[in-house]
């Protein structure tokens, strides 16, 4: 049976509400500090507990965790102006840009680390019973020695864990058979990643390069409130609008404009933090015109106005 939830709960709520895994009392969670930055949204399937964490309050917040269940995090994005990340084994990391990075905590290291988030952070942690009946036994993945790695990046396992995660959002019955079969694939993938075995080469190619995507990225978020033409943006990497288009939508998810729509949005929301200043206030300071168009391009990203989004964080 399939369990989610949605609202800002600590660690011993969540372990009450969370659907254990098989043999399990309850699910070993990411442990917030304090409990109340974070929002949750997980499931658990067979073998698997995954958690959706969103970050709602913009103020400094520490991490941990260690367990017996393997930890593949997916860090969508995380920006902060000061912090340390560290997994038992490795060097500590301070990078502050982490977009589209994955990193693994074997069972039994430990993970944790403190931040002074930039933004509100975004990740999907995913907890793995390594002792589960998920794989056929000739693929060793129980007795698989698993090395830690931090802050990487795998097309395919990326891509697998971005479609669970899906299955988080939007959950139904009918999905079961397909979650589980990607489940399965998301072990095939961590195992591939572990041995060190490249993934087949996609058709697609063409994305932006690393300097090229900090160097857009970087000038949205410094005009933000701005309406900023395509052609300005290919221009800061040398590429034509239709080119640059095509190699941001690759590197980004999504076209230049609905990313920097996104982006005034996840500003909104550390705005709307601040009871000080009125929704209009911040509307206007992020370019929108009109209240209602700030509110209506709030509720299409978050689906809730952003009154509601500021009483959720009360």
């Amino acid at each position: 049976m399939l369990r989610a939830n949605d609202e800002l709960i600590g660690q011993s709520d969540y372990a009450a509400l969370a659907e254990p895994l098989i043999g399990e009392a309850d699910v070993p969670i990411v442990n917030f500090d304090p409990p109340e930055i974070a929002r949750r949204h997980s499931f658990t399937w067979t073998g698997i507990h995954a958690d959706t964490v969103q970050i709602v309050r913009n103020q400094p917040f520490e991490y941990s965790f260690r367990s017996d269940k393997h930890l593949l995090i997916a860090s969508e994005r995380v920006q902060r102006y000061d912090g340390e990340t560290i997994v038992e084994g490795l060097p500590k990391s301070a990078a502050r840009d982490i977009v589209r990075k994955l990193s693994f905590v074997p069972a039994g290291h430990r993970f944790s680390g403190w931040q002074k988030p930039r933004t509100l952070a975004r990740c999907t942690y995913f907890y793995i019973d390594p002792k589960a009946p998920l794989l056929e036994p000739e693929l060793g993945f129980a007795e698989t020695e698993f090395k830690p790695r931090l802050f990487f990046f795998d097309r395919a396992l990326w891509e697998t864990a971005m479609k669970l995660q899906a299955q988080i959002e939007s959950p139904s019955t009918d999905s079961r058979l397909y979650s589980d079969a990607l489940s399965r694939v998301l072990l095939h993938e961590l195992i591939r990643v572990n041995n060190g075995v490249a993934a087949p080469e996609q058709i697609a190619r063409g994305g932006l390069a690393a300097w090229q995507g900090k160097r857009v990225a970087d000038y949205i978020e410094e005009h933000l409130a701005d309406d900023v033409p395509l052609a300005i943006l290919a221009g800061l990497v040398s590429l034509s609008p239709f080119h640059f288009s095509r190699a941001f939508r690759q590197s980004f998810g999504a076209p230049p404009h609905r990313y920097h729509v996104g982006r005034r949005i996840e500003r909104a929301k550390i705005m709307l933090a601040d009871a000080g200043k009125s929704v209009t206030e911040i509307g206007l300071q992020l370019g929108f015109t009109e209240t209602s168009a700030f509110t209506a391009t709030f509720r299409k990203f978050t689906g809730r106005t952003p009154s509601d989004f500021r009483r959720s964080l009360q």
